[in-house]
């Protein structure tokens, strides 16, 4: 099924996250899996928040698809949580889809110019991370993510379900009234593989080129995208 489906209405929509707010992340996700099942897909980073999805997903559906933005310039690290992720739960390689930007980065730097990352992150984002996106969305009526309402002023507000104005397709954040303490109990409690990178001060992590450690109570996501006055790549707003 296209996204293109009868979109619910936004009074539907808001109703139903409401009904999930004394609910458990799991529950949203039953919802989910039971009313989408082939048309719905994971956004997966290998991050914390989305390998407790992983886990929380395979409990409920084996079977579900996830997809993760190789942006050809990810951490060695999230390569191996990749893999820890799939050995763990079986995952057959065609549930775990790779996305990546139609440019290779030697095409990306003679279009664009060397390390447009340091000049445009904006644009260096849309290449590499919302257009390929936008391409993957399209074969489905919703996605599930991993935000949560603690991580910034720019998710404060996101519904346990939810309109996605931006891909056009239903949007289930199970963890947005999780905080990050809720979170890694979960890891911890169900033995969930994980990013190296979080033991080392990297709460939030993207790409080599824009990703820095962050220091004892600042911000999560401080170290993305640092001297920039940036702290999303563009998939959530």
């Amino acid at each position: 099924m296209s996204n293109a489906a009868i979109r619910p209405s936004d009074e539907s929509l808001k109703a139903l996250s409401a009904s999930f707010e004394t609910q458990q992340p799991w529950d949203v996700l039953t919802y989910a899996l039971t009313h989408y099942s082939q048309d719905l897909i994971l956004a997966c980073s290998f991050g914390a928040e989305d390998v407790a999805l992983v886990d929380m997903i395979h409990k409920i559906d084996p079977r579900t698809p996830l997809f993760y933005l190789d942006t050809d310039f990810l951490f060695p690290e999230t390569y191996e949580a990749r893999d820890r992720v799939v050995a763990k739960y079986g995952l057959l390689p065609a549930q775990v889809i790779q996305v990546k930007s139609s440019l290779t980065p030697n095409q990306q730097a003679a279009q664009y110019g060397d390390a447009l990352w340091l000049r445009e992150p904006d644009q260096c984002c849309n290449l590499r991370k919302v257009q390929p996106l936008t391409q993957i969305l399209s074969g489905y009526v919703a996605w599930v993510t991993g935000i949560r309402r603690d991580q910034g002023p720019t998710r404060t507000n996101a519904g346990l379900v939810e309109w996605d104005h931006k891909f056009g397709l239903i949007k289930f954040n199970p963890l947005a009234k999780w905080t990050a303490a809720d979170v890694w109990t979960y890891i911890r409690l169900h033995d969930v593989p994980y990013n190296a990178l979080h033991d080392r001060n990297y709460p939030s992590i993207g790409c080599t080129h824009c990703t820095a450690p962050v220091l004892p109570g600042d911000d999560s996501r401080s170290g993305r995208w640092k001297n920039f006055g940036k702290t999303e790549c563009g998939l959530h707003k």
